[in-house]
């Protein structure tokens, strides 16, 4: 297995790092949940997004947004969607990296997500059958997600 590398080279002490490989997810919609929840404590980050999953907040699209619908309680942005799938998953890498940092002795009190990115992962390949014998392709993309937290200071 290769070894993997994240994106963040900065020191590793008071941090705890977690990371979520080949997740069925879209990637566009990782990466607007990424950069809605980059810089936020982890409960905060966790509660927005379970409210997402709950269809309660939207995550505003700010670079994947044509055709995309506007939302009411945005501020500042006016497009944004409720992407569920790709929530729960990250919400889980989230869990994830919390876990570590409690296994590593760090305050799960004052945690605070220091870097968080998503990469498109590998597509697998697949068709469709259309008429007259012939088939169409069926692609699923994959994400990568990094998540890497800190102590507050």
């Amino acid at each position: 297995m290769a070894k993997i590398k994240y994106a963040y080279n900065e020191d590793m002490a008071k941090k705890a790092k977690a990371s979520g490989r080949s997740l069925k997810i879209s990637p566009k919609h990782a990466v607007e949940i990424c950069r809605t929840i980059r810089g936020m404590e982890i409960e905060e980050a966790k509660e927005f997004l379970e409210d997402v999953i709950e269809m309660k907040k939207p995550v505003p699209f700010k670079r994947y947004n044509k055709k995309v619908g506007h939302r009411k309680g945005l501020k500042g942005w006016p497009t944004g969607r409720y992407p569920v799938k790709a929530a729960s998953q990250i919400l889980d890498v989230l869990i994830n990296a919390e876990a570590n940092a409690e296994y590593q002795g760090l305050d799960t009190e004052n945690l605070k997500i220091e870097h968080i990115s998503s990469h498109r992962g590998y597509v697998i390949r697949g068709w469709t059958p259309r008429a007259f014998g012939r088939a169409s392709p069926f692609n699923t993309p994959t994400t990568h997600i990094q998540v890497i937290l800190g102590e507050i200071q």
